[in-house]
């Protein structure tokens, strides 16, 4: 039998996604405003709600807590949609590093202010900062099971490692992003960043060609 939801016309539901995600983002940056001038343990999601023009409920309908008002984006499952995109051929390394830098540059363009404000916020609040293993946790295994769907037969010791490395390079470079305030260019940073995971390796290949110099 079909549901009323799936009777619903292709242009509809399209509509009401878009009024939902516009709804979303409205109060993430009411929420981003009233953190940045009150501070954060200062600021109630009462206020947030009635800034945003919706209700208390309605703010956890789309935000679980508080805290997720902050860290919540939309980048997660974007990096590894293109992760699994990425040319078979291409070691994970670097297809790692190409989806990131490719996703950040869409990123950066678009939302460049409010990835700013918000990861200066993760790095600097406490409540924020003591949740942040968790959700790079989260983000290391969808890092980790995008590069197995791209090849099932890797070493899977190799591809969580990969994927623990990348990330780490990334929030590196966002950090370094955030106590220049912005001023440098991200997506050059992270690509220094992964230059830095590639530099070891070429460190020991040279030394041992020149081991075996006479």
């Amino acid at each position: 039998m079909t549901s009323p939801a799936d009777s619903t016309p292709p242009e509809a539901r399209g509509l009401r996604e878009r009024k939902k995600a516009q709804t979303r983002r409205n109060i993430q940056e009411h929420a981003l405003r009233l953190i940045l001038d009150q501070g954060y343990d200062d600021t109630t999601v009462e206020e947030i709600a009635t800034a945003a023009g919706v209700s208390h409920m309605t703010f956890f309908r789309y935000f679980p807590t508080k805290e997720s008002v902050v860290e919540s984006d939309d980048y997660d499952p974007l990096i590894a949609r293109l992760i699994e995109e990425r040319p078979p051929e291409e070691d994970a390394l670097t297809a790692l590093h190409h989806a990131l830098s490719q996703g950040l540059a869409r990123i950066y363009e678009a939302d460049k202010e409010a990835l700013l404000v918000r990861t200066r916020l993760v790095l600097t609040t406490p409540a924020l900062r003591a949740r942040q293993w968790q959700n790079q946790h989260a983000t290391e295994q969808l890092f980790t099971d995008a590069l197995t769907a791209r090849q099932p037969t890797a070493d899977p010791l190799r591809v969580r490692v990969l994927a623990a490395a990348s990330l780490a390079a990334l929030t590196t470079a966002l950090t370094v992003w955030v106590d220049s305030n912005g001023s440098g260019h991200l997506p050059t940073l992270v690509d220094e960043a992964f230059d830095a995971l590639q530099a070891p390796d070429a460190r020991h290949s040279g030394q041992q060609h020149r081991a075996k110099e006479p």
